[in-house]
């Protein structure tokens, strides 16, 4: 299988440390892409035609986009049990929460950098971190028993959305008001799998 994908993207590396906790890294090429959403790239747009990544090429069937469609496919493939039927609509809630936060962070980016000068909105910008806030700090009031739990595909969102607010958002302090998630993601951030997937 090949893997389309940026090192940067918090949703590439919500999958590649999924990929890494269920084993699965010898099964998969990587295929490193330069995008933005005015510079599309032409193998992934003929693998996705929304020009999106990640995206997983398969040999037995359709390449597959979406982070979490790629990531509920790869836990199916080995019985990882990251989506435990238990606690479903949780570990998807809170999976939901974790890339709502991503993607308003990610388009804080785009509007710095893709965006003309003259035409940035901060009130915009500044939205989007609000969106950005209120789910961490969701997360920090409703979801600390969960995150105490057994590993699922949630825990790897949150630690990916977190750890990509430190490297895009360092001077946005999303620790203060949120003690317990910020003691919990210290510890999650040193897992083997998250020191592998850490963007440089």
């Amino acid at each position: 299988m090949k893997l389309y994908q940026a090192d940067a993207s918090p949703f590439v590396r919500k999958v590649r440390v999924l990929i890494l906790e269920t084993g699965q890294d010898g099964d998969i090429t990587p295929a490193p892409v330069a995008i933005t959403p005015v510079a599309p790239d032409g193998a992934l747009n003929a693998a996705n035609p929304l020009g999106k990544i990640p995206a997983l090429e398969r040999p037995d069937g359709p390449t597959l986009y979406d982070s979490r469609v790629i990531c509920r496919y790869l836990d199916t493939r080995v019985s990882a049990g990251l989506y435990p039927e238990s606690r479903l609509w949780e570990t998807l809630t809170l999976e939901a929460t974790a890339d709502g936060i991503m993607e308003a962070a990610v388009l804080m980016v785009y509007e710095a950098r893709v965006r003309p000068e003259d035409k940035r909105y901060d009130g915009w910008v500044e939205a989007q971190w609000d969106k950005a806030a209120r789910g961490v700090a969701a997360i920090n009031t409703r979801w600390m028993s969960h995150l105490s739990g057994p590993l699922d595909a949630a825990h790897i969102a949150v630690g990916c959305a977190l750890g990509y607010l430190d490297f895009r958002h360092p001077d946005r302090d999303w620790r203060g008001p949120n003690d317990a998630l910020a003691a919990w993601y210290a510890k999650f951030a040193e897992r083997p799998s998250m020191q592998a997937t850490r963007p440089a």
